[in-house]
């Protein structure tokens, strides 16, 4: 008995030895040089559809990881060599696998270092590759490997199917040896394309420039992202920082694999990265297995069609159109597939649940009838919108329309349009839309707007908008109110002219009253004067002789004459009271009066013609016509003045016309002065606007506040061949004020 056991101690021994030996004999090592560093997800992505293959095979894989997308020097090849030799020295590798551009040219270059054995080499990934290239590296029977082929040109003519009215394609490829190994490609399509719409190819800009590029939303546009690792200033874009810029580009973007399928981008024809690197797998094992049948050069097909539910609706694109087999990420789980094990539980406790099913339908019943009571209030609410007299507006947060009023599709005349779920600018043809938009961009802090009408009457909104949240769904928004202030505004703004009326009588008595002053101070010399000269002649008698009566005489007119000016002046800037039945032709007269030694002295002729048979009386404020009159006066004198240091013209004219048009009396003031500038002609009675190096701007101001505001007419100016001519016109009275 012992003897038959230690026999079958040795020979379970034996067979696990050999066993042991047998799987140690059959046992492969690959060694997979990655050209990127660890966690960059394309490279990565294939490596784990390689081990997925390898885990249940007797093949073990060892990854190195270059760092070629931060560093490419020869001098960091150099080191890593050495690094690699030292990794090495105890292992051997029965194939070595390099994946992408970078790693395969190390490979090439430093193979006898690192493949002492001879063992033969598979790339993964290139688009392009070249037998004469391998050839002198004497290498022709060592490479195999699966090429990767982007469907660029596919891509290219599948855009304009899903969008029909492109205008412009971006097509993104960064300036890497990937992006080299593209461009053929791309250039061959881009020529397919010819002038069918514009195409702008994008190689060397900065990230932050990129994304700038794409930050707002523009019709008919799209993008085709091929990659974008590189940016023109050197730095490497992380694959999160470019899946986070194609969620924020405004525009549908076109892809070439799955690596941002799940990241914002539309879709398109891809390459799965993890199949690449299982198919890859599969043909090593071959290799391995039959050394003989090296070497192999493939290029991976296995495409399918991709594209995000989300992107598409957010677009309004329709994958369907291409007729080709397609998987949406992102779609809505149906019901079935989502409480698939809710309803197998169901069927199973069926028995159980006809009471639940009572209840249930119980349930449904009070939902039914409270959803006639929602509609019902949804109801009431919508005639409670309308019936407000203000438009109102409400969008999402993404700009498109929840829902508005009738007085918001009045306010835009949106009557045939139906703009729920359409953005403002989507009716940019309104006329209407237009200007709102305009003028909501150009607010620059304000919360107004004006609109004019068909009619060109101006329309003022003050704009209110409330943010708003929605917590049962997620979602939030604005509601845009437009209030008509038009009329409140208009009696603001009358009541400022009043105050400004008020402000200038005010000042007019205060100058009155200090010219009241001056004007006793000026009268007492003035009768001592007369006293004087009347002294004179009483003392001469009979001695008085005529040159002596001549001087005397003199001295009395003078006198009276400073006396009347005076009492002018002074009743001439005294303030209205209120309004009284006037000759306007008189007002005319006395005004130049108070100008005419300083018209005369600038040799200026003034002509008063006053049409035959006119009625020239109006209801209105005296003193303030007269001084509108002197200010149109004064205006011309400086005007001619001007005109003539220039030596425009030699003697100056002011023409004042006075006539009946109407059941209205109008003045005209034309002088020979030259005019205004077009560019200062529209202006001239704005507040403070003058083109004088003295002025106030503010004459011009108050005669169209006191003609048009405070005695209902209208007063304009216009270019003559002479040169400018002030037009007022004022309402007849036809009382009688003879008496």
């Amino acid at each position: 008995m012992q003897r038959l056991s230690i026999k079958k101690f040795l020979l379970i021994f034996t067979i696990v030895f050999f066993s042991m030996n047998l799987y140690a004999n059959g046992v492969k090592n690959v060694l997979i040089i990655n050209s990127y560093h660890k966690g960059f997800d394309w490279s990565d992505k294939i490596i784990k559809g390689m081990e997925e293959v390898f885990y249940k095979t007797n093949i073990d894989s060892n990854v190195l990881y270059m760092d070629s997308k931060r560093i490419s020097s020869q001098k960091y090849y150099n080191k890593l060599k050495e690094l690699y030799l030292l990794q090495l020295s105890k292992h051997k590798y029965d194939l070595v696998v390099a994946i992408d551009p970078f790693a395969y040219e190390f490979v090439l270059k430093y193979y006898k270092d690192l493949c002492t054995n001879g063992q033969p080499i598979y790339f993964i990934g290139l688009e392009q590759f070249s037998r004469e290239y391998v050839k002198k590296f004497g290498l022709e029977n060592k490479v195999s490997g699966m090429m990767e082929r982007r469907a660029i040109p596919e891509t290219i003519k599948m855009i304009p199917i899903i969008m029909p009215d492109i205008k412009k394609l971006y097509i993104i490829n960064d300036k890497s040896a990937n992006g080299d190994d593209s461009e053929p490609y791309i250039k061959e399509a881009i020529k397919e394309i010819g002038n069918k719409y514009k195409v702008e190819y994008i190689r060397s800009i900065s990230f932050e420039d990129l994304k700038k590029k794409f930050s707002k939303f523009r019709k008919n546009e799209a993008i085709f992202f091929i990659r974008f690792y590189n940016d023109s200033t050197g730095k490497l874009n992380k694959n999160y920082e470019i899946a986070s810029f194609i969620e924020n580009v405004k525009l549908p973007v076109f892809i070439t694999d799955d690596l941002f399928i799940h990241s914002g981008a539309f879709g398109g024809k891809l390459v799965n990265i993890k199949q690449l690197g299982r198919n890859s797998a599969k043909v090593i094992m071959k290799i391995l297995k039959d050394p003989s049948i090296s070497p192999i050069i493939e290029t991976d097909l296995s495409y399918s069609y991709v594209f995000d539910y989300k992107k598409a609706k957010e677009f309004f694109l329709s994958p369907e159109i291409l007729h080709k087999e397609f998987v949406y990420v992102n779609a809505p789980v149906s019901f079935f597939d989502k409480y698939r094990k809710f309803i197998d539980f169901v069927f199973i406790l069926s028995p159980f649940l006809l009471f639940l099913t009572l209840g249930l339908l119980n349930n449904l019943y009070h939902r039914i009838r409270n959803a006639k009571k929602l509609k019902q209030r949804m109801e009431f609410d919508k005639v409670l919108l309308n019936s407000v007299q203000s438009p109102i507006l409400w969008q999402d947060q993404n700009g498109y329309i929840v829902d508005s009023n009738l007085k918001f599709k009045e306010f835009l005349e949106l009557f045939t349009m139906d703009e729920k779920g359409r953005k403002l600018k989507d009716f940019i043809e309104n006329d209407n839309v237009n200007n709102l938009l305009k003028m909501i961009k150009n607010l620059a802090g304000k919360n107004e707007i004006i609109f004019k009408s068909d009619k060109d009457e101006e329309y003022i909104f003050m704009i209110n908008q409330t943010e708003y949240t929605e917590n049962i769904f997620k979602t939030s928004g604005t509601v845009t109110v437009f209030t008509d202030v038009t009329k409140e505004k208009a009696a603001l703004k009358e009541k400022m002219k009043h105050q400004e009326f008020i402000v200038q009588q005010s000042k007019l008595a205060e100058i009155g009253e200090i010219f009241s002053s001056i004007a006793h101070q000026w009268k007492s010399p003035l009768v001592e004067i007369a006293t004087i000269a009347q002294e004179q002649i009483y003392k001469n008698g009979t001695q008085e002789d005529e040159e002596n009566s001549q001087y005397v005489n003199d001295i009395m007119f003078q006198v009276r004459y400073m006396t009347e000016t005076i009492n002018d002046f002074q009743d001439f800037i005294r303030p209205s009271n209120q309004k009284i039945v006037f000759d306007i032709y008189e007002s005319v007269v006395r005004m130049m009066e108070i100008v005419r030694h300083n018209i005369k002295y600038n040799y200026i002729r003034v002509n008063i013609n006053v049409a035959k048979n006119c009625n020239l009386n109006i209801l209105g404020y005296k003193n303030e016509l007269m001084q509108t009159l002197l200010n149109v006066v004064n205006n011309a004198k400086d005007a001619i003045i001007k005109n003539k240091k220039a030596n425009n013209i030699k003697k100056g004219v002011i023409n004042i016309n006075i006539k009946n048009v109407d059941n209205y009396v109008l003045i005209e003031i034309e002088d020979n002065g030259g005019g205004i500038s077009k560019e200062h002609i529209n202006n001239v009675f704005e507040p403070y606007y003058t083109t004088k190096e003295s002025g106030h701007g503010i004459g011009l101001y108050m005669a169209k506040l006191i003609i048009e505001d405070k005695m209902g007419g209208v007063i304009s100016v216009i270019n003559t061949d002479m040169g400018a001519k002030f037009s007022i016109k004022l309402e007849l009275n036809h009382e009688d004020i003879s008496a």
